[in-house]
C-alpha cells in the first residue's frame, strides 16, 4: 500500500507538483497580486512623502485607536472565549447545541448589521444605554464602543480555535494528576494551559488581525471623530473619497505591514510553545 501511495523516493505523494503549482497560482491570484499591486502603487510616493503621511498626527491617532482597540478586544476575548470553549467541551446542558450554533453568528451576519444592532442597544435611548445612563456611564460613540464591537465580531475566533484542542485533550491525564493530589489550578496551569496555549495564540492573532481591519460594525457605533475615535479603515475610505489614492495606499501598506508582523510574531511564539512542550 505504501509503495502504491508513495513515489520511488518515498518522500512525496503522487500529484505533489501539480497540487503545489495550483496552490501557488491560487494564492498568487487571490493574495499576492492584489497586495503587490497595493505596495507598487504606494511607491508613487517618495520615501519622504511616505514618512510624512505615516507620521501625520491624524494617521498616528487612527493607528493608536485601531491597534489598542483591537488588542483590548482580543485580550478580553481570550478570557471569555476560553471560558465558553471550556463550557461547551466539558459540560452537558440543555440548549448546548443552540449556544454552539450562536457562536458562529458574528461570522454570518453583515458587519453593518452588527454595528446597527450594537448602536441601537447602547445608544442613549437603547435598553442598555438607558440602564447605564443611571450610573453616568456612556458606551455609544466612544472608544469603549469600538472595543465592544470588536469583541462581538472577534470572539468566535477564540472559541473555534481552542474548542477542538480541548476536545482532543486526554482527560485521563487530568484524572491521573488529580489522583496524585494535584488541585484544579495545578492541573490547569501545568497540563491544560500548555496544551491549548498555541491554539489560544492563534485565536488571539486572528481576532486581533480581524479587529485591525474592521470597518462596518464600528462606524455605526463610534462617533468617528478624528484624533478620538477615528479608525484606520475609515481614514483610508476618507482618503479615497478625497481622491487621495496615494495617501490611501500608503496607509494601507502600513496597516498591511503591521498585520504581517503580528502574524509572523504569533507564528514564532506558537513554534516556541510547541517546541518547549515537546521537550
Amino acid at each position: 500500500m505504501k509503495k502504491f501511495l508513495l513515489k520511488k523516493n518515498g518522500s512525496k505523494l503522487p500529484g505533489f507538483g501539480l497540487t503545489l503549482g495550483f496552490s501557488l497560482a491560487y494564492m498568487s491570484f487571490l493574495v499576492l497580486i492584489p497586495l503587490g499591486a497595493l505596495v507598487l502603487y504606494s511607491t508613487r510616493s517618495t520615501p519622504a512623502g511616505f514618512l510624512a503621511i505615516i507620521s501625520d498626527d491624524r494617521v498616528s491617532a487612527a493607528f493608536e485607536v485601531s491597534v489598542l482597540s483591537a488588542f483590548y478586544a482580543a485580550l478580553v476575548n481570550c478570557f471569555f472565549g476560553l471560558a465558553i470553549a471550556w463550557m461547551l467541551t466539558r459540560y452537558e446542558f440543555y440548549g448546548k447545541k443552540i449556544i454552539d450554533a450562536l457562536i458562529d453568528l458574528p461570522f454570518a451576519i453583515p458587519t453593518a448589521v452588527a454595528g446597527i444592532s450594537l448602536a441601537t442597544v447602547f445608544s442613549a435611548n437603547g435598553a442598555l444605554g438607558k440602564l447605564l445612563a443611571n450610573f453616568n456611564i456612556e458606551i455609544a460613540y466612544s472608544r469603549t464602543s469600538i472595543v465592544i464591537a470588536l469583541i462581538f465580531i472577534g470572539f468566535p475566533f477564540i472559541v473555534r480555535t481552542v474548542q477542538p484542542v480541548l476536545e482532543d485533550l486526554d482527560q485521563e491525564v487530568e484524572e491521573a494528576a488529580s489522583s496524585l493530589g494535584a488541585n484544579f489550578f495545578q492541573i490547569f496551569t501545568r497540563i491544560i494551559f500548555p496544551a491549548i496555549f498555541p491554539a489560544l495564540l492563534t485565536g488571539f492573532a486572528l481576532a486581533f488581525a480581524r479587529g485591525l481591519g474592521e470597518y462596518g460594525s464600528i462606524i455605526f457605533i463610534s462617533s468617528n471623530m478624528p484624533y478620538e475615535t477615528e479608525i484606520v479603515p475609515l481614514l483610508i475610505v476618507k482618503k479615497l473619497l478625497q481622491f487621495d489614492y496615494v495617501g490611501a495606499s500608503v496607509i494601507g501598506v502600513a496597516m498591511l505591514v503591521c498585520a504581517f508582523l503580528l502574524l509572523l510574531s504569533i507564528n514564532f511564539l506558537q513554534g516556541y510553545a510547541r517546541n518547549r512542550r515537546g521537550t
